[in-house]
């Protein structure tokens, strides 16, 4: 199976970078196929996850479904292909890994299972985009992924959706994270979209580790969006923030937020903040704190809101036009730098978000 040349251009938006010149290693599937893997540094690892349990009979005895297992969730079945990353120990990736899930026949329905494994003393950063053609039409994705960092592991992981106003999508995600490891998730979605519903799990189970997750959502009409994060913080002196931004243009978006204290000696916090376009629109914040002990520190902030005419017209004075005003406030709102991404990957993402 091949990918076009208009496909490509599709795959770009969101962040894929068809020339791979500052890519650690490259993967996409497209429907069930996977159409190609490639890696450009020793000690990275990137293969179809079929393959990588035939390579290593271990991989999938030791790892397939155990992070869901920790939780006392039932693993979903029949997936059809995904990735596996391995960033073997004290490596660290001068660029980024890039992973791209397609869907192109109409009316298919995408099961994927990717396993990301970054090694004691690794770091990684790694994008991965989630995108339909455009003659895709009332199609399914549902993405599972298996994130485990080592003793004093770094990944930085931001997904990228770009999907259609007939497409349901239903992320499912479990990340473990060991002593000092440290595990920032990204993601955007800026595309109108039927249906998303995610609510990842991270789990603090070494001491010292930290997790951060920030998300940056708008919503078009008719869309529906029920995006969170949780985490556990199931060791003393582990810490997380739970960062969200949500722009309804009509859209309805549930942004849920949820720290459990397992531990003493615990940090956590939650922010929301939610900007509303118009009448139609809808956001709804759910922050949840959870412990029964009393050495910790937990709090959350949200705010929703509307652009303020006195902003509008400040701009205005100043000669810009109302339209350009509204869209210059929107696109502040929408502050990358909260995702706490390198300079030369933070460039990439703003571009993506300028095209909002």
């Amino acid at each position: 199976m091949e990918i076009k040349k208009e496909e490509l251009k599709q795959l770009e938006i969101v962040g894929f970078d068809i020339e791979e010149k500052e890519r650690a290693g490259s993967f996409i599937q497209k429907d069930k196929e996977v159409v190609f893997t490639r890696t450009f540094q020793e000690g990275v690892e990137i293969l179809p996850i079929e393959k990588a349990f035939e390579n290593y009979p271990e991989i999938k005895e030791k790892y397939y479904g155990y992070s869901f297992k920790k939780l006392n969730k039932e693993f979903p079945k029949d997936t059809e292909g995904g990735y596996f990353i391995r960033v073997k120990k004290g490596v660290k990736t001068l660029f980024p890994i890039q992973a791209c899930l397609y869907i192109k026949a109409k009316k298919f329905r995408q099961k994927i299972h990717n396993i990301v494994i970054v090694e004691e003393d690794a770091q990684v950063y790694v994008i991965t985009g989630c995108t339909a053609a455009k003659e895709t039409e009332d199609a399914y994705h549902l993405g599972i992924t298996e994130f485990f960092i080592k003793k004093n592991g770094f990944l930085n992981f931001t997904m990228i959706h770009s999907w259609k106003k007939d497409i349901e999508v239903q992320p499912l995600s479990v990340s473990i994270v060991e002593e000092g490891g440290t595990f920032i998730s990204n993601y955007i979605s800026l595309n109108p979209v039927k249906k998303i519903t995610m609510y990842p799990t991270t789990i603090l189970e070494g001491e010292n580790s930290k997790f951060r997750s920030s998300s940056i959502i708008v919503s078009y009409s008719e869309s529906y969006q029920d995006i969170g994060a949780r985490c556990i913080l199931s060791n003393k002196n582990t810490s997380t923030e739970i960062i969200s931004r949500a722009i309804s243009y009509g859209g309805k978006v549930i942004a849920r937020g949820h720290i459990k204290a397992d531990s003493p000696m615990v940090k956590g916090h939650l922010e929301c903040r939610g900007l509303i376009i118009n009448e139609k629109g809808f956001i709804y914040a759910i922050p949840e704190l959870e412990t029964s002990y009393r050495d910790v520190e937990l709090s959350h902030e949200a705010a929703i809101g509307k652009i303020k005419r006195e902003e509008i017209e400040y701009l205005a004075s100043r000669g810009i036009p109302e339209e350009e005003a509204q869209s210059m406030i929107i696109r502040g709102f929408i502050n990358v730098d909260i995702l706490g991404l390198p300079e030369f990957l933070e460039k990439e993402i703003k571009k993506i978000v300028e095209k909002v």
